[in-house]
């Protein structure tokens, strides 16, 4: 083999895997706010749903600051297990991008989150 063709094909196996690795940074953030606001006391299917509509209508850039700015929120919560539809409304407002409190705020209202006041979120 000569040194040309082994440096197209090693240059090609790194492509392949920065791309995978790329991949696997941002796979399925839906199911990834879906497993958070679990965690935090919302329902399966509520917690799907906002996962669902957030990934749908939010780069994956506003979605790492609304997950920077819950993350900055809870720090030295006294009750962290728990978050109520007005504390995720609130801290999406934190993001400095409009899009991003507009989008949680229709996300709680379309999957019931607004409407079921004995849900935690």
């Amino acid at each position: 083999m000569t040194q040309n063709r082994r440096s197209t094909q090693l240059t090609a196996i790194i492509v392949v895997g920065v791309a995978t690795l790329s991949l696997a940074a941002c796979v399925n953030p839906s199911a990834k706010i879906a497993t958070s606001l679990e965690g935090y006391g919302f329902q399966p299917a509520q917690s799907q749903c906002v996962g669902d509509r957030l990934e749908a209508n939010l780069s994956l850039g506003q979605l790492q600051q609304l997950g920077r700015a819950a993350e900055a929120s809870r720090q030295g919560d006294t009750t962290p297990g728990r978050l109520t539809a007005s504390d995720f409304i609130r801290v999406s407002a934190q993001v400095k991008d409009p899009k991003v409190p507009l989008e949680v705020g229709k996300a709680a209202a379309a999957c019931g989150i607004l409407t079921d006041p004995a849900s935690p979120l």
